[in-house]
């Protein structure tokens, strides 16, 4: 991949383009929302006894992916695709951007074991910070984990898994040129309306070029979530990362921030929209102070048998209005 040149209007409009969508979705669907309540006329009171049913069972159904999703090691299928924007990067206040594309299929190995691998693909614009119009775009490093988890948990949550980085990067500038490894853990509770945990991890280089630095970083991503009504939740989801193998003043990332997010539906489509923000109280010289972080996540929850019941009426009723009557 070679070297682009863009002017940087061009690029703040791309990387703003992911996070400007699911904002305007969630301040639709607010809208939409707020107006239908106003708008709904009143039912006989049998009506409103049919429809309660159901209502709880939405509400329930998305409490329970609220949770699912804010739980690393859930069993829950999804494809989040999130949008990393880091701004003022450099003495030319230049802005990078990473696209992670990161797919989770759980499996279950055996009745009290559940494996959940995570493959995050990045895709990256990394800016040439002496340069005004420069960077490069492509391919980063990939990062699967594959956690193990009790697939019964108690009221703690947990696995653990080896995490690798593979030197995949299809510029120099866009990888550390290293095989790279490392365990990590997490552990979570998650008490009625919260979800409260962390995640933590370390990897060191164990081949690759032997030109490129060494590898040994750490991450840590700690996050507190509260769930409210309709889907909607704030959250905490900050990444701390150590370089510590860099110069002193340079090891720490450390931001401070938070969000809002909502779970809901495109058509029959369950998604996960967040959006946050935040500022590095600590961070490496020519690297970004502030940042923003928009994701857009398709969930593919497995159906209960009262869910299925649900589908099934739904369907059968829908059939029975489209039948034309008998004369």
């Amino acid at each position: 991949m070679t070297r682009t040149e863009a002017p940087r209007a061009e690029i703040t409009r791309l990387s703003f383009g992911l996070w400007l969508t699911c904002a305007l979705a969630i301040a639709q669907l607010a809208i939409a929302s707020v107006q239908a309540q106003e708008s709904a006329p009143s039912s006989p009171t049998s009506a409103n006894a049919q429809a309660k049913p159901a209502a709880n069972h939405e509400e329930q159904a998305s409490a329970d992916l609220q949770k699912a999703t804010q739980n690393p090691v859930a069993s829950l299928i999804s494809v989040p695709l999130q949008n990393n924007t880091n701004f003022d990067i450099g003495p030319l206040n230049r802005t990078q951007n990473v696209l992670n594309i990161q797919p989770v299929i759980p499996m279950q190995l055996s009745e009290n074991w559940n494996l959940i691998p995570r493959i995050i693909m990045p895709l990256v614009y990394q800016p040439d910070v002496t340069q005004r119009n420069l960077g490069v775009m492509g391919l980063g490093d990939l990062n699967p984990t594959f956690f193990l988890a009790p697939s019964k948990p108690g009221k703690l949550i947990w696995g653990i898994d080896p995490a690798f980085v593979l030197p995949t990067a299809t510029n120099a500038v866009l990888g550390q040129g290293k095989w790279s490894g490392g365990p990590s853990v997490v552990a979570l509770v998650q008490p009625e309306h919260w979800t409260i945990g962390a995640l933590v991890s370390n990897v060191w280089n164990f081949a690759g070029e032997s030109t490129r630095p060494a590898v040994n970083q750490m991450l840590l991503q700690y996050f507190l979530n509260y769930n409210m009504k309709k889907g909607w939740f704030i959250t905490l989801q900050p990444i701390i990362t150590a370089n510590w193998k860099a110069t002193s003043g340079n090891v720490w990332t450390v931001p401070v921030g938070g969000g809002i997010g909502r779970i809901t539906k495109f058509g029959p489509q369950p998604v996960n929209l967040t959006l946050q923000f935040y500022g590095n109280a600590v961070y490496p010289a020519d690297t970004s102070p502030w940042s923003m972080r928009a994701q857009i996540a398709f969930l593919f929850p497995k159906l209960t048998k009262e869910q299925k019941k649900l589908m099934l009426e739904k369907k059968l009723k829908e059939l029975e209005q489209q039948t034309p009557p008998k004369k």
